[in-house]
C-alpha cells in the first residue's frame, strides 16, 4: 500500500501554501502555484480526489518529500 493518502486538490493547495507557494492563477480546473525561493511552479488539478501518480508528480515538481507532505496535512 502506498504511503500517500488520497487527498483533494484543495488539500494539496493548502499544504503547498504552508511551504511558501502561492496561487498564481487558475485556468479552468487547474490551479497554477508558484514558489520563488527556490523556484518551483506546480499545476494542481482542483479535483475531488487526486490519483497517486498525479500527487507524486506534484510533490516532485515542488521538491517536497512525501513524509513532509503527510506532516503538512
Amino acid at each position: 500500500m502506498s504511503e500517500l493518502p488520497r487527498v483533494s486538490g484543495k488539500k494539496v493547495v493548502e499544504a503547498l501554501q504552508h511551504v511558501g507557494s502561492r496561487v498564481r492563477r487558475q485556468h479552468g480546473s487547474h490551479i497554477i502555484m508558484r514558489r520563488d525561493n527556490p523556484f518551483a511552479q506546480t499545476v494542481v488539478p482542483a479535483h475531488r480526489e487526486l490519483d497517486w501518480g498525479t500527487l507524486r508528480a506534484i510533490l516532485r515538481q515542488a521538491s517536497i518529500p512525501v513524509s513532509d507532505f503527510v506532516a503538512l496535512l
